[in-house]
């Protein structure tokens, strides 16, 4: 029979309810694209740095440079998958480098006769240095960490000949020169990898995420916990963009002029994101306090404002669809305001007609706080949009809108490219207590082994002290130091168990460099495969950086079995004094450091309050949200301090922008407003306002309940205060003025009294009695 379905009998066919064969080659095919897609990058990486490392290497011998194995170090220390962040590492440790050389030959210019005064001084610039390199993140970090490793490498070793101290200098910046040019040619020439197209991937990715969080959110499908969760992923999203924006800057012209953009988009992220939870965190207190018809009437503008972020209800594809969404946005924000005062007026907002005197005076002024931050919200939608649009567009004079003075000069496009990303970039910086214990650590660390190392006569001290202080400074700005530490330790037994067989057993029968290559190279690919896998990278530096030292080959060869020996023994003694500081010596998960990490977190609400106001918002943004980031990272296996702690920072941002947005009223007061005697800074209204900034500023430094109730007593004066001035505003322009100061105050008075704020277990029984009880409708009004 011809056509028709398959025989059920019929060879080669599958039974009749099983799922059809895949033919054995598209199986392969299916199997080889996705091991392309996935472990294809990383081998090629791997590929990358083993030919780096020998062409360093072969150019090093060439040059018959005193040691080459330091060319090879150089190229698995700065070799990374993608080419921008290849030649940043190599611009900051060319720099550390230079530094550390030159602090090198001022130590043994000074103390050359005097070792032990040598060894203190040596310590006291690598704490500094780690101290730097703890302070500093990114690749900045690094070139901190060189100049401590390179001036107690090069000097430790030079200290008793210092004739040769200089010309072991220049040697040691041409290797790591040499080493620094072979990975980027390397890196650019062969299969190049660009930071910038991650970046760009990156930001799509964002943007997406957020809109499609945010839609999420307006439309009620979001909890509390998945709120907290996602904040605590975009803090961490916020540091990675800006790592990969500091490196594409290296890349090309583009991607420099591009950098300012991409500072502005992670600014206005953190911007809009704080704006939202505000709204989110102000419409589910008053859903608790019982006032449902408040969220009932906000509510049909959250679900059009949903709409508005959608393409005909689909996600945003990309930036240029981002564009249309900022359009949609802006025709949105220019009919919100007189929609939201009908509202406000139409009697079907409220439960009856009748019942308009009865509604609590709060809940109006609950209704005005919503309405407020919705627009205020909105107003960040828009600017977010339209950032994410410009990304697209990389010449000259193609911005999203900017939020200048007017009149205003334009400074150019250049100059105000620099502006921008000077005025939104988010600048991480550890917290400087934690910096300089790292700093400590590392020098009281190279001191205890020096004097090990002095008093026992240890042959292989030298390189035992070098490489203590050193791992302490390599791992102290990770999250878990200890935990790193260990990682390094395994990479580092390994490199001596890998050195000694390559040392002892493959060079030693191979003559001429291509048949040294040969052997050598399944030992580097083994390390650099190391390095890319997410569980195994600190073991894969080890390795790396501790292979190439004891077993990387030089113009001439040692073969001295016992040398190596006390090398590896000096080493791994290095290990294990390094991880045992970071657990004696102030270990940075003691409770102790944690609540002096809260207390600079909450120490933000008297920046906000006090601060220079130019770019003040943005600054306390950035800030904040580093301190929780750095927060974070102390307590991933404490999920309880992590909550605790995210509740503190979303407590320091609620009433410190609060706190701005009021100081920014009244520092933008037309010049007839400011010089109105009511609004003069020591006027009957401005007293409780000032006292009221620092009543909070001294809840968050030292939280009592002393302390919260007398904030929240000069929240309701300074309410009460504001209200009695509506009456006599003259001008629509300064009674909107005056709602919106109102809004504000409000806002600070609901944080206060929400029961799921920590503040809450300051304010004990009095918040729950205060939360029920009517603030005072107003005071006498006073005449002008």
């Amino acid at each position: 029979m011809s056509g028709g379905l398959p025989s059920p009998n019929r060879p080669g066919t599958a039974p009749s309810g099983a799922a059809p064969r895949v033919p054995l080659r598209r199986a392969l095919a299916d199997t080889a694209r996705d091991w392309y897609h996935t472990e294809g990058p990383l081998w090629v990486h791997v590929g990358k740095a083993v030919f780096a490392g020998l062409l360093a290497l072969y150019l090093a011998m060439r040059l018959e440079l005193p040691s080459p194995r330091t060319a090879l170090t150089t190229v698995f220390v700065v070799m990374t998958p993608q080419s921008g962040m290849v030649l940043s590492k190599s611009f900051y440790r060319l720099l550390g480098t230079l530094a550390g050389l030159t602090a090198m030959l001022t130590l043994i210019s000074l103390f050359s006769q005097a070792h032990a005064l040598f060894l203190a001084g040596l310590a006291a610039w690598i704490g500094v240095c780690t101290a730097g390199s703890a302070r500093n993140r990114h690749f900045r970090s690094y070139g901190f960490l060189l100049a401590g490793y390179t001036a107690a490498l090069v000097g430790v070793t030079n200290a008793e000949a210092p004739l040769g101290a200089f010309d072991a200098s220049v040697t040691r910046a041409i290797e790591v020169s040499l080493g620094i040019l072979c990975s980027a040619v390397v890196s650019s020439v062969i299969f190049p990898r660009y930071a910038s197209a991650a970046l760009q991937t990156h930001v799509r990715a964002r943007f997406g995420g957020f809109v499609e969080f945010v839609r999420a959110a307006l439309r009620g499908s979001i909890d509390r916990t998945a709120m907290e969760r996602r904040n605590m992923g975009f803090i961490a999203e916020v540091v990675g963009l800006e790592a990969l924006r500091s490196y594409t800057i290296f890349e090309d012209p583009v991607s420099r002029r591009m950098g300012a953009h991409i500072a502005r988009f992670n600014g206005e992220s953190m911007s809009v994101a704080t704006r939202f939870h505000a709204l989110h965190q102000l419409l589910e207190r008053v859903r608790a306090q019982g006032a449902p018809w408040i969220v009932e009437a906000i509510t049909p503008y959250l679900h059009e404002l949903s709409e508005q972020l959608s393409i005909d209800g689909e996600s945003v594809p990309n930036a240029a669809g981002a564009a249309r969404v900022a359009a949609q946005l802006d025709g949105f924000k220019a009919r919100l305001p007189a929609r939201l005062r009908a509202t406000r007026a139409a009697a079907r907002v409220l439960p009856s007609a009748a019942a308009i005197a009865a509604v609590p005076h709060s809940q109006m002024r609950d209704f005005d706080s919503a309405t407020e931050l919705l627009y205020r919200f909105v107003v960040e939608l828009h600017y977010f949009a339209s950032t994410y649009a410009a990304l697209r567009r990389s010449t000259p004079g193609n911005h999203a809108p900017e939020r200048t003075r007017k009149g205003a000069a334009d400074p150019g496009p250049d100059r105000a490219d620099r502006d921008r990303a000077n005025a939104w970039r988010y600048t991480p910086k550890t917290n400087g207590l934690m910096a300089a214990i790292a700093g400590a650590r590392a020098g009281v660390t190279l001191l205890l082994v020096s004097a090990f190392w002095i008093f026992s006569g240890w042959p292989s001290g030298d390189f035992a002290a070098v490489t203590a202080g050193t791992v302490c400074a390599l791992v102290s700005a990770s999250p878990q130091p200890a935990r790193a530490a260990v990682q390094m330790s395994i990479g580092s037994a390994l490199a001596c168990l890998a050195g000694y067989v390559f040392t002892f057993h493959v060079l030693v029968d191979r003559s001429g460099f291509l048949l040294m290559a040969a052997g050598l190279a399944p030992f580097l690919m083994f390390g650099a495969w190391l390095t890319t896998r997410r569980n195994g990278m600190g073991a894969g530096m080890g390795f790396c950086i501790f292979f190439c030292f004891l077993a990387g080959p030089d113009n001439r060869n040692n073969y001295d079995v016992l040398v190596y020996v006390n090398n590896c023994i000096a080493l791994m003694v290095a290990m294990g004094v390094s991880a045992a500081a970071f657990g004696i010596l102030l270990p940075p998960t003691t409770g102790w450091l944690l609540r002096r990490m809260a207390a600079d977190l909450r120490r933000q609400v008297g920046v906000a309050g006090f601060g220079k106001l130019a770019g003040l918002a943005h600054r306390f943004d950035n800030q904040t949200r580093d301190y929780m980031f750095q927060i974070g990272g102390l307590t991933a296996e404490k999920p309880a301090e992590q909550r605790a702690m995210l509740g503190w920072m979303f407590a320091v941002l609620e009433i410190g922008h609060a706190l701005i947005e009021l100081r920014e009223e009244f520092a933008s007061l037309p010049a007839a407003l400011a010089r109105d005697p009511l609004y003069q800074p020591g006027s009957r209204w401005r007293q409780p306002l000032r006292a009221l900034r620092r009543g909070l500023v001294e809840l968050f430094e030292r939280p009592s309940a002393a302390r919260w109730r007398t904030a929240a007593d000069l929240t309701t004066r300074a309410l009460a205060q504001t209200e009695a001035m509506l009456p006599i505003a003259r001008e629509r322009d300064e009674r909107q003025r005056l709602q919106r100061i109102l809004s504000y105050l409000h806002f600070i008075h609901t944080a206060l009294l929400d029961p799921q704020s920590p503040l809450a277990a300051c304010g004990g029984a009095a918040t729950a009695s205060m939360a029920r009880r009517d603030p005072p409708a107003s005071s006498p009004a006073p005449s002008r």
